[in-house]
């Protein structure tokens, strides 16, 4: 039998241990060890977290904040109304979840994974928690649009 988890973090997955979590299968949006963009994130924000590795949360905020900063740039203005329809507008790009778009009802689209909590003899090391058994590509990762009810959406 696999268990599957509706909403769990690497961090759930460190408390629990290899041991017990092992076989668990999440969906997930980051995973600090996909690529050298995001292993070079990972350990940024472990040393200044004591240890400890980055959730898909953790991500998404550095992602939002960055291309905040960009539309802010990009405007050459911090007015709100302004930077929201900017960052609507410009396409994102960053280096934890790499080209994506934010729809009108402001839902960041990008690609998601279906992973696998390995058994600890698979692992190489701390945090070294899954295997990606799936690409979720991004217009399939999140509700249509259509179907999300949105007064943001005319």
């Amino acid at each position: 039998m696999n268990l599957a988890g509706l909403l769990v973090f690497i961090t759930d997955v460190h408390a629990l241990g290899l041991q017990t979590a092992q076989g668990l299968i999440v969906t997930n949006t980051f995973y600090w060890d996909m690529n050298d963009q995001t292993r070079a994130f990972g350990k940024r924000f472990a040393e200044r977290d004591k240890g400890i590795h980055p959730t898909m949360v953790h991500a998404g905020v550095y992602g939002e904040v960055l291309h905040y900063l960009k539309a802010v740039e990009a405007l050459k203005s911090d007015d709100g109304t302004k930077v929201v329809a900017k960052m609507k507008e410009m396409p994102t790009d960053d280096p934890l979840f790499g080209k994506g778009v934010i729809r009108a009802d402001g839902r960041k689209i990008h690609p998601a994974y279906l992973v696998e909590v390995k058994k600890p003899s698979e692992s190489k090391g701390p945090w070294d928690y899954y295997k990606v058994r799936a690409t979720i590509p991004a217009d399939q990762a999140f509700r249509p649009l259509k179907d999300g009810g949105c007064p943001l959406v005319k």
